[in-house]
């Protein structure tokens, strides 16, 4: 019996249960940690990687799936004429949209891919809506716009703890890690574009909380708030509790949902980011 099936990868923020109980496809990224290669949330789990990248000589590498593997999956769930919607990762920070986009073309099955330009609670926000358009009933077409709805309304913040595994990465010189360290600066980014921004260059932890609070107000004044969710690596005592009780204090009455930051985002993020996500209807 066709059906329509939803594909996303492991970088979102679903949890096991929900994965489970609506036949969620899952395509797991691999993550290099000095010489042996992980497989994301198959053998290795957000919060035993925040213990192996402390004792890893070098910065891990991670690598998306190929068009191949995505190949395989689409060719087996729609051969008997199901439908497939490809929810991923941005784009512009995992070759993984491209691997789908590429094998989408490839086969001969019904899939429609989308770059969700998001990232953890941000893409799963999106997978959420497009669960319960589905088991609602809806066509590919509702639920692609149901899910444009979701994300034109997601905002999502980063905030570093360190900016040592930016280096590392390549993706900042050295010398503006060592001025931000010895400012105290924890820099402040926001995800739109499907790209980070920085924003805001706070010097303490309280600091962070604040300006980040002030977005949230600025951007749910008058609006229903349909999700709040902090993604971290490591930083339960210094924001993300913090963060709860002043959400909780605006008069937010839903769950903060919070959860490990996936392997390949805490690599290039490191020990004590954040991710503080939220959308409105």
């Amino acid at each position: 019996m066709s059906q329509i099936h939803i594909v996303t990868d492991s970088t979102c923020d679903l949890t096991d249960a929900e994965i489970q109980e609506h036949g969620i496809h899952v395509v797991p990224l691999t993550v290099q940690i000095d010489d042996k290669t992980y497989t994301d949330r198959v053998n290795l789990q957000p919060d035993t990687f925040i213990k192996l990248l402390k004792t890893a000589k070098e910065l891990p590498k991670s690598s998306q799936p190929s068009p191949g593997v995505f190949k395989e999956l689409y060719d087996e769930l729609g051969k008997d004429g199901s439908k497939i919607i490809s929810i991923h990762m941005t784009g512009s920070m995992s070759g993984t949209y491209q691997s789908a986009n590429q094998a989408s073309q490839m086969t001969d099955s019904d899939v429609t891919v989308i770059d969700s330009r998001y990232i953890a609670f941000g893409l799963a926000f999106q997978l959420r809506e497009a669960i319960r358009l589905r088991n609602a009933g809806a066509t590919v077409e509702e639920i692609v716009a149901g899910v444009n709805r979701v994300r034109e309304n997601t905002r999502l913040f980063v905030a570093l703890d360190t900016l040592e595994n930016m280096v590392k990465g390549g993706r900042i010189g050295k010398g503006k890690a060592v001025v931000s360290s010895l400012l105290n600066i924890k820099p402040v980014g926001h995800l739109d574009i499907g790209e980070v921004t920085i924003c805001a260059k706070p010097r303490s932890y309280k600091q962070v909380v604040k300006y980040l609070m002030s977005e949230f107000e600025k951007d749910t004044q008058g609006k229903k708030v349909a999700g709040v969710a902090i993604s971290h690596a490591n930083a339960m005592d210094t924001l993300v509790n913090p963060l709860i009780e002043q959400v909780k204090a605006t008069g937010y009455t839903g769950q903060v949902e919070v959860a490990y930051t996936s392997p390949v985002i805490s690599t290039h993020t490191g020990e004590g980011a954040i991710g503080f996500i939220y959308y409105t209807e």
